[in-house]
């Protein structure tokens, strides 16, 4: 039973054998901590000071509607420089941003004119960091064909430090306040900076470009609309995130005025989403010669908006924490099985740009969305604005199904092309072990 074990749990956790992708592994695993501190308590700052959904709404739009409006010139960016580099200094301007937020809690004077305002800054430095941290993700693997498992454990990392960053945030804000959690945030940032310092990369000599930038945007923007199965994975994740993801926003309403908790409450309720995705994410990462990986995308979203139909309806705490990982679990295997399709379907030298659609559907419409919301809460509440994205959501879902087999046809010449041979007759083919492009 052990010797079945063990090699099983070895290739969960193969990617960690590559030197960087370890040292990056470490280091996000403690910022992300910090960066899910952060995020539960600047919804509690901002409701606590407020006691307005729609404030809430809009500090989730200024922090990310400049994804929306920079992502993509950021994609045409980390195909053009150096990604390792601006990941070092995207890194650096967020732990000041994050300083600067704790200095204005701790000293007594911040006003919600300036949570818009870093929240503003954030945004920026997020609509460049993101596409470059996709497109980087190659550069730590050296045997490509591992790729997809460096995916899924970047996503059961990520979920970690969203399991237990809210829950530390809720008994931290309770005691201490939420300027501690900023100042923890800020210094966990030097985990991933040391990370990446410390990191043995080959900078690649980027040929001098002769086009100009708005002509590789419009290039990469053809590319993604022309080929299907990319442009319907990036709009359904651009559904789901506009209609669905701003329940986040949301979450101080249930956890004080639904479910009538305090910060506690709102802690345990998005540990219990980060452990729900958690879930997700390792159980993709398990997944040998993963078969049929292209049903995995609607299947998740339909999870996702069903959850989040049953958690607007719950009034029970219990209920509502149990529901709150269905949809955690829901939305990481739509997210990470979406990044792995794309990451495997695209060419590297259009991969920045890919990505920062990618980003832009997945972060972009997320501001929209927290608008959205914020104003649909202030006039048919919080409840009724979330069954009606996670409607929306089951309806993208079961369109993209609909799609699924003229889309297994669009992408099978482009496996073939890149040397992965087929395995099954369904789903998009793509296998966590076979399904990179072999050089």
């Amino acid at each position: 039973m052990n010797q079945k074990e063990k090699p099983h749990l070895r290739s969960i956790t193969r990617a960690l054998r590559y030197r960087n992708f370890r040292l990056y592994f470490a280091g996000q695993g403690v910022s992300l901590i910090g960066t899910w501190m952060q995020r539960v308590a600047i919804g509690w700052l901002v409701y606590r000071m407020t006691h307005s959904a729609f404030l809430l709404g809009v500090v989730g739009f200024s922090g990310q509607i400049p994804v929306f409006a920079l992502a993509p010139f950021a994609g045409v960016l980390a195909d053009r420089w150096d990604r390792h580099r601006l990941l070092i200094v995207t890194q650096t301007l967020a732990m000041l941003q994050a300083l600067a937020l704790s200095y204005l809690v701790l000293s007594g004077t911040i006003r919600i004119w300036h949570i818009i305002i870093l929240s503003l800054i954030l945004g920026v430095l997020t609509a460049f960091d993101m596409p470059v941290r996709q497109s980087f993700m190659v550069q730590m693997i050296d045997d490509k064909t591992d790729l997809g498992n460096a995916i899924a454990l970047n996503s059961s990392m990520v979920n970690c430090a969203r399991l237990l960053g809210p829950s530390m945030a809720g008994l931290l804000i309770a005691t201490v306040g939420e300027g501690i959690c900023f100042l923890l945030n800020g210094l966990s940032y030097l985990a991933v900076i040391a990370s990446l310092l410390l990191m043995r990369i080959v900078h690649k000599n980027f040929r001098a470009q002769t086009s100009k930038a708005w002509h590789d945007l419009r290039e990469g923007l053809k590319y993604v609309y022309r080929f299907e199965p990319i442009r319907d994975i990036i709009l359904l994740l651009a559904l789901v995130s506009l209609m669905g993801l701003p329940y986040y926003v949301l979450m101080p309403v249930f956890a004080k005025d639904v479910l009538h908790g305090g910060p506690r409450a709102l802690g345990f309720l998005m540990g219990g989403s980060g452990l729900g995705a958690l879930a997700g994410a390792l159980y993709l990462a398990s997944r040998r010669g993963v078969l049929g990986l292209g049903k995995m995308v609607p299947m998740g979203a339909g999870i996702f908006g069903v959850g989040l139909v049953a958690f607007a309806l719950s009034r029970s705490f219990f209920l509502s924490l149990l529901l709150a990982a269905a949809v955690g679990f829901g939305q990481m295997a739509q997210l990470a099985t979406s990044n792995t399709l794309l990451q495997t379907m695209v060419d590297d030298d259009r991969r920045g740009r890919v990505m920062s659609f990618y980003t832009v559907a997945f972060l972009g419409m997320a501001p929209l969305g927290s608008l959205l919301a914020g104003s649909l809460a202030g006039v048919i509440g919080a409840p009724w604005t979330v069954f009606i994205g996670g409607a929306a959501c089951l309806a993208g879902a079961v369109v993209f199904a609909r799609r699924l087999p003229q889309l297994r046809e669009k992408a099978r010449p482009v496996y073939v092309t890149k040397g992965i041979l087929p395995e099954v007759a369904e789903g998009i083919e793509c296998a966590s072990d076979e399904s990179v492009p072999r050089k």
